[in-house]
């Protein structure tokens, strides 16, 4: 008698609806289900009855199952195709065996599912979205229950039916679909009906039990003594019902009947090990990542550093054109979706931009000359932490979107949401590797699979490959396995110490080349930034690698006179720089091609040429490569071309000439390597993935106001209080004590307000939050949640205590 008055009172206590459960939540738990779900908190909901509302949304549920392990997934997928007041033991039965008490903790928080242990439920339109359906068996490859299966069947065919399979006969429907579903969940009595199977009806249940569960025969209303095939033996006894006029299907009372009662045929209650490819020194590992770190800030620095000079233009839909990229990979000898790999981590470090002229051109932008300014761990940190947090996909650069368009770098159609959350993902799996340990790409695959079963598909599995390629790029790791300093990466309070432990391990840049008697000069090591520019305007790079190798030319000394630099202070820098004796031929070189340089003068008529040697003139006048220019002269030093300045230029250099241009005024136009750079620009915007993550401090504020409109809702109405006579009047000190204290035990103030027309009132609320010079608090006249500036309250009233 005691044990059945306990278990009325037990029923008695359980709630009834999810409102009532969240209800009786304690601030703690409400506060990680908002956490987990921050999609709740748009805008904050008015009280208890409408959170539970939002939080049975369809696009809100979803969400939720979208972020779920696999394991947990798999149990939310068992209550899904169990009966409501389902036990913690029969999901375990549902699951193999497998133990499910962290994945059901999980699912509470969630609130994806309620009720005690003993009666478990899922949440409606969580059901609705995993359960099997006629046409849809889901991951489960269940089909659908005898009552929804058997819903098309008359009455006089659900009676041959409950004959045939040895049933008393009943009038009711709803019984006869009952009986039927009973009979399967008796272990023993439908074993003792399939005993008397035909040959074959085994063989077409072990194919049906694991899903699809259709088959593909043609209903019919066969009775047991006329069946002549293992398919009409299974129809007669309603172990096949109809799905249609071609198909049959198998209910899922009998699919788990034969299954044992599992609903997966695999549970993976346990995430897959990630294995080891192969191991290495981590040492050197670490300064095989360090190195590819300086590689890819010199990288990225050589390609904007191109741009400042030769900023290519922006397609008329936005982004960078094939040929210009396959410009770029060229010069900076690199293949193209490398090139590209840069130029988007670039453009995502607000580094690179469009310059928004009429003819749009790509080039650096005024942060690139700062980032230029620090040291080198900060600059790679910028660009590690844009990849990490960027939405970005520089693979998918050449390939086509679903309007079968070629997506082009720096252009739309990049950003994949789910990439920052799969790059932290591999990164925190090759960090829990043993040190100099490279992951098995099977294996890393598998996990993450696991971990993010429902989002990505095929693009989150070819993210882990590229994610894998980019942080080798980018020196994260090195040789496949993570650098000892890449998981304070994935901490954003680490930067400081990011920084520091990646200094030491960074390549000492030099001050120094090795100049050679064949015009070459070797770079044995890293160079100092201005250097190596000045290096890179003064030479052509002739080859890469553990040494850069420079080779001066006519061309590339040109170039540097054209930039500003005298024949001296060339010497001058060469002499500093070189670690051996300036060879002889390169000096000649210098002063070879700057005795030339300038002789000639270009300038705009559309174009002429000045020079002071009449003899140079003449023998201009008569090469034939010049015939393009037509030519003729105006004045003993002056001739006179039919084409514009950049073309002359172009083809007397071609003729190996030297000439330099000059200005309106006579003076050379210098041409400088940094020229060209946007206007201030922002960096652009991650795609988000969902509502950002909640502030804890606005989290406890929300919980407040929650609570506190859940307490009106449900209060008792009853005549409210007459306030008092005249407007309450407290100091500025007392007021703002008073609404604090009133915040932290939850009470109902009376305050005076005067809003911005003048306009006094008094209000009861209930305070929830005091910063910044406002009061959130719940007005309980207007039934909502308000914001009341604090210079314009003019006191604090206690209420007189209820009876």
């Amino acid at each position: 008698m005691s044990s059945r008055r306990n278990g009325k009172a037990d029923r008695a206590a359980a709630p009834r609806t999810l409102a009532e459960e969240l209800r009786a939540r304690p601030d703690e738990a409400l506060a990680a289900l908002l956490r987990s779900r921050p999609d709740l908190l748009h805008p904050v909901p008015s009280d208890l009855t409408q959170l539970s509302t939002r939080l049975s949304t369809r696009a809100s549920v979803v969400r939720a199952l979208e972020r779920l392990d696999r394991f947990t997934l798999q149990t939310a997928e068992a209550l899904a195709v169990a009966p409501d007041d389902c036990t913690a033991a029969a999901v375990t039965g549902l699951l193999d065996g497998a133990r499910p008490d962290a994945a059901l903790a999980e699912l509470r928080t969630q609130a994806l599912i309620w009720g005690p242990d003993d009666r478990l439920r899922l949440v409606r339109t969580a059901r609705d979205v995993l359960a099997p359906t006629t046409g849809n068996p889901g991951p489960t490859g269940l089909g659908p229950t005898f009552a929804e299966a058997a819903a098309g069947l008359s009455p006089g065919r659900l009676q041959d039916v409950l004959a045939d399979a040895g049933l008393p006969a009943t009038h009711d429907p709803v019984s006869a679909v009952a009986a039927l579903a009973a009979l399967w969940a008796d272990h023993a009595r439908a074993e003792e009906l399939l005993a008397t199977a035909v040959p074959g009806v085994k063989d077409v249940l072990r194919r049906l039990m694991w899903g699809p569960p259709f088959g593909g025969a043609q209903p019919r209303a066969v009775r047991a003594a006329d069946a002549r095939t293992p398919v009409e033996w299974l129809q007669a006894r309603g172990v096949l019902l109809p799905a249609g006029p071609e198909n049959v299907v198998l209910p899922r009372e009998v699919a788990l009947h034969l299954r044992g009662g599992r609903a997966h045929q695999h549970v993976e209650a346990r995430p897959p090990t990630v294995e080891t490819a192969a191991a290495h020194d981590p040492e050197q590992t670490d300064r095989a990542a360090a190195a590819r770190a300086f590689t890819a800030v010199r990288t990225v620095e050589e390609a904007l550093d191109l741009w400042s000079t030769e900023p290519p233009a922006v397609l008329r839909t936005g982004g960078l054109g094939v040929r210009e990229l396959r410009r770029s990979a060229t010069a900076l000898d690199l293949p193209e979706p490398e090139t590209a790999f840069w130029l988007e981590l670039a453009y995502g470090a607000g580094l690179l931009a469009a310059d928004g002229d009429e003819a749009e051109r790509w080039m650096p932008t005024p942060l690139y000359d700062d980032w230029l300014r620090q040291p080198v761990p900060e600059r790679w940190l910028l660009l590690a932490g844009t990849w990490l947090a960027g939405t970005r996909v520089a693979a998918l650069v050449g390939t086509k979107d679903a309007k079968d368009k070629v997506l082009s770098a720096l252009g739309e159609g990049l950003d994949r949401a789910i990439a920052p959350e799969v790059r932290r993902l591999v990164l925190e799996r090759l960090a829990e590797l043993p040190p100099g340990s490279a992951a098995d790409r099977a294996s890393l695959l598998a996990r993450v699979q696991w971990q993010v079963p429902l989002r990505g598909g095929a693009t989150r599995d070819r993210l882990v490959g590229w994610t894998l390629t980019e942080a080798e790029q980018l020196g994260l790791t090195g040789r496949g396995a993570a650098a000892s300093y890449a998981p304070l990466l994935l901490d954003p309070d680490a930067a400081a110490r990011l920084a520091a432990a990646l200094a030491p391990l960074l390549p000492e840049p030099l001050d120094h080349v090795i100049l050679q008697p064949d015009l070459t000069a070797i770079a044995p090591g890293p160079l100092h930034t201005p250097l190596a520019q000045t290096l890179a305007v003064a030479a052509d790079i002739e080859s890469k690698g553990g040494a850069t190798v420079y080779r001066f030319t006519p061309e590339s000394v040109r170039r540097a006179l054209d930039a500003g630099r005298s024949a001296d202070e060339l010497h001058a820098f060469l002499a500093r720089h070189s670690r051996t004796p300036v060879p002889q031929p390169l000096s000649y070189l210098v002063d070879d091609v700057a005795r030339r340089h300038g002789r000639l003068r270009v300038g705009a008529a559309s174009a002429y040429l000045r020079c002071d040697d009449d003899a140079l003139l003449g023998e201009l006048l008569a090469d034939r490569r010049a015939g393009a220019l037509r030519l003729r002269r105006l004045a003993p030093t002056v001739l006179a071309a039919q084409a514009d300045p950049a073309t002359v230029l172009t083809q007397l250099r071609t003729m190996g000439y030297a000439p330099a241009a000059e200005s309106a005024d006579g003076d050379v136009l210098i041409s400088r390597p940094d020229a060209r750079r946007t206007g201030p620009r922002t960096a652009p915007v991650p795609v988000p993935d969902g509502p950002p993550p909640v502030v804890d401090g606005l989290l406890g504020a929300a919980v407040k106001a929650v609570r506190a409109g859940d307490r009106a809702a449900t209060a008792v109405r009853r005549e409210p209080e007459a306030p008092p006579s005249a407007l309450p009047r407290t100091a500025a000190a007392e007021t703002l004590a008073a609404l604090q204290t009133a915040v932290l035990t939850g009470e109902r103030v009376w305050i005076g307000y005067v809003n911005a027309e003048g306009s006094a009132s008094q209000r009861v609320v209930e305070p929830v939050r005091v910063a910044g010079g406002f009061v959130t608090a719940y007005d309980q006249a207007r039934e909502e949640m308000r914001t009341f500036s604090l210079h314009r309250i003019t006191g604090v009233a206690e209420l007189a205590e209820e009876s």
